[in-house]
């Protein structure tokens, strides 16, 4: 991976552990509703409990489950984000911090990279530091809090969306229209350029959620 994408060490062991757990699940290791064996997760890398943060949930009697999504939840949480974000890319645009868009330049030739190669794994963690290195350009540390935990809640569907050649070709081309939006100083086309990339999202995940699980013959 490259430099403008490796992630900087965590703070804390609950941190990488986050870190490790969003990777199962965005790979699709973990898949949504699927079990998780939290004791062990906690022995594996020495903590005292698995942080949740929106990607897991907990029944009791049952036990730790990666979160499950209806296509309600999946589409409320789109629009939310919608809502949020677009005040953040709007305050990024108009305040937009020196090497904003070279950085996301640089992100965005891993994104490629990564899509070329077809790792979804390294593409979304990509496309997460691309999405969030705009979002934070805003400056406001509590709204990007609010979005990272709607972006957690929808990670296990990230493995499908990226898992489609089509779809990572397109969330590139989505991207370079927002970068070049940011070049001009076009906030209207920006935001109309992250509106139409989650809507495409959405559009895919429904189809995928309306056909439900393969059947097993």
């Amino acid at each position: 991976m490259s430099s403008a994408v490796r992630k900087r060490r965590p703070q804390t062991a609950q941190q990488f552990v986050l870190e490790e757990l969003r990777r199962a699940i965005t790979t699709g290791e973990l898949g949504p509703g699927g079990p998780i064996r939290q004791e062990a997760l906690a022995a594996r890398f020495e903590v005292s409990r698995v942080p949740a943060e929106g990607l897991v949930v907990h029944h009791v009697h049952r036990g730790y489950f990666v979160a499950e999504l209806s296509l309600d939840d999946l589409e409320e949480i789109y629009r939310i984000r919608r809502l949020l974000e677009t005040e953040a890319v709007r305050t990024a645009v108009r305040w937009m911090p020196d090497g904003t868009v070279a950085a996301l330049e640089r992100i965005q030739r891993e994104v490629e990279r990564a899509a070329g190669e077809g790792d979804v794994a390294a593409m979304a963690a990509a496309n997460r530091l691309f999405h969030f290195t705009l979002i934070e350009a805003s400056g406001m540390p509590r709204l990007v809090r609010l979005i990272a935990t709607l972006w957690d809640a929808t990670d296990a569907y990230r493995s499908l969306y990226y898992a489609e050649s089509p779809h990572r070709e397109q969330a590139v081309r989505e991207h370079r229209a927002v970068i070049s939006a940011l070049r001009r100083g076009d906030e209207e086309a920006a935001v109309h350029c992250l509106d139409e990339h989650r809507a495409h999202a959405v559009a895919a995940l429904r189809e995928v959620l309306d056909a439900g699980p393969p059947d097993e013959g």
